[in-house]
């Protein structure tokens, strides 16, 4: 199929004018799991993100460096897979004329990776919606969240743009992600596989009104208060005629998730001005009922972890594949009604699979878990009031000293993100250095950031905090992130340990809270690696999930995490 497609894609080069063809993993609202996912069409690659380049004698794959071995495996017959940050001004594929799809690139990706050493032509075909069989699915009616589960009236957040926007002197506001949207507005929808997105966009006034560019079939049911009368409601193929009855004045679009083909549709209209949407940090810092929810998620989600580990390494004694090990995980979060769908797709590595950062493994293919294997669990759930991701290791009997070492090097790092002292390491920058530290001093590390914002029941990986080398947006009280140190060992084994945080506040004194409530693989520590202050703090974090968690378990799985503490 692979194949076939990019020969049906050269062999349009000729008509188009063009001497390649850029394919994104975004779809055209830059969702990061999208229904459409060309790139996984032409390239066979399933990572969440990366870019393939078909040009007539040459395919390149670009990824970041959790997807090199997995690009490898799964593109590498038909492409040259490429480090992502080679992409910018890539001398690749130097004075070429490449085609992009106007409606899945922003004009800043364009400047940023083709524009000094390309031309750029936007390509609006049948022919190449024919080759990637675009089709519209037909989407459910949105729903709105009550002020009881979101926390803070849809109203009062509208005040807070409508205030940065008369602040930076704008007449209006371009909302053109969805998931910004989605906590603007307490609606959520069914148009992602694994998190709760309404496919739409906003336009703001500085006067407070709002009008929602969706189907109408999907907008109908929204309740607010009964104020959204229908012709705040606009289908999106008026979108250009309803911009021409509205008074000229400046209007500000976000750089990150508004397209060139809807920037250019604006441009006709309005002075635009290109910033980054304030909707993204305003959504980072949860109230104290979003805290609540996710709190309470966590908890859900650490009885049915926990159940899964003990089933899988005291109960199991039959040989399983990791397919079905991680149908067994899903089960055991299913015994609950608040459970909805998973958060992603669940990662579960035995072995040299484990060392496959994002590993997916299908029922056609999958390894059966053996007893010598690390194997490595990387999973989360969307629950009616929140978001989890969690990642465990462990193994099914001691695995040899160097193994340990690693993982107790992984765990002290862990620790140490955890025990921050958010006054002084107030940034994800300085904070992802003291994760690394235990694994440099034996010139290990690891590829991927050390963490991730995450939504309330929302996308479980959302900016613009984040703990990698390269973020430096300051914590602040109800931020949530994810603590997850790892090392990979090519073809051998895979180690991650993520628990989720959110930041917290005393007397002027922010620090962590843990979230995730579930117990770390001991029998894969060398405990005379840790310091007396670490070895508290496993024993304190050990004490809060058994006292937390035992009430829900029966007297085995008691009597096994009782061991923990």
């Amino acid at each position: 199929m692979t194949i076939k497609k990019i020969k049906e894609l050269k062999n349009s080069f000729k008509k188009l004018s063009i001497d390649g063809y850029v394919i994104p993993k975004n779809d055209e609202f830059f969702s990061e799991h999208s229904r459409e996912d060309r790139l996984k069409l032409i390239s066979n690659f399933t990572g969440s993100a990366g870019y393939a380049i078909i040009l007539k004698k040459r395919n390149y794959l670009f990824v970041d460096g959790r997807y090199t071995i997995q690009a490898q495996k799964e593109s590498g017959k038909n492409f040259k897979v490429v480090k992502l940050e080679k992409i910018i001004n890539c001398k690749l594929f130097k004075n070429k004329v490449l085609g992009i799809d106007p409606k899945i690139f922003t004009s800043d990706q364009i400047k940023k990776f083709f524009i000094k050493h390309n031309k750029i032509k936007a390509i609006s075909n049948k022919v190449i919606s024919k080759i990637f069989n675009a089709r519209s699915y037909s989407s459910k009616p949105f729903f709105s969240l009550s002020d009881s589960i979101a926390g803070e009236n849809y109203e009062k957040k509208i005040n807070k743009v409508v205030s940065w926007l008369k602040k930076i002197k704008s007449n209006y506001i371009f909302v053109s992600a969805p998931e910004n949207i989605a906590w603007l507005l307490n609606i959520r929808g069914y148009d992602n596989p694994n998190s709760p997105i309404p496919n739409c966009r906003l336009i703001i006034n500085d006067k407070k009104k709002i009008f929602l560019i969706s189907k109408k079939t999907t907008a109908k049911k929204l309740i607010f208060e009964g104020k959204l009368i229908n012709n705040q409601v606009i289908e999106p193929s008026n979108f250009e005629k309803f911009l021409n009855r509205l008074k000229y004045g400046k209007i500000v679009i976000d750089k990150k998730s508004c397209s060139l083909f809807y920037e250019k549709i604006i441009k006709k209209k309005f002075n635009i001005d290109k910033k980054e949407d304030p909707i993204y940090y305003l959504k980072s810092i949860k109230n104290h009922i979003e805290i609540d929810g996710m709190i309470n998620s966590h908890l859900l989600d650490g009885v049915a972890l926990t159940k899964f580990l003990y089933w899988i390494k005291k109960i199991n004694k039959k040989k399983i594949t990791e397919f079905q090990a991680q149908k067994k995980l899903e089960s055991f979060r299913k015994l609950n009604k608040n459970y909805l769908y998973p958060s992603f797709d669940t990662i579960a590595g035995a072995g040299g699979n484990g060392a496959i950062v994002h590993y997916r493994a299908n029922k056609k293919n999958s390894k059966i878990i053996n007893k010598n294997d690390i194997f490595l669990c990387d999973s989360g759930g969307q629950y009616k009031y929140g978001t989890t991701d969690v990642t465990r290791t462990i193994c099914f009997k001691k695995p040899n000293k160097n193994i340990r070492d690693v993982f107790t090097r992984v765990l002290k790092g862990h620790i140490a993100v955890a025990r921050s002292n958010l006054n002084i390491h107030n940034n994800g920058r300085l904070i992802d250095i003291r994760a690394r530290k235990y694994l440099k001093e034996y010139n290990l590390n690891y590829d991927h950031g050390t963490g991730h914002g995450v939504g309330f029941f929302l996308n479980v990986h959302e900016g613009p905090q984040a703990i990698s080398k390269f973020n430096s947006i300051k914590f602040c009280e109800g931020m949530i992130l994810s603590n997850e140190p790892g090392y990979y060992k090519k073809d051998k084994f895979g180690i991650r340990i993520e628990n989720l945080l959110f930041v917290s506040k005393d007397k002027k004194k922010l620090f962590f809270k843990n979230l995730t409530l579930a117990p770390i693989e001991k029998d894969l520590i060398n405990y005379d690696l840790l310091n007396e202050s670490e070895k508290d703090y496993l024993f304190r974090y050990h004490l809060d999930v058994y006292s937390k968690l035992s009430k829900f378990l029966d007297n085995r799985e008691k009597k096994w995490l009782m061991s923990f503490i």
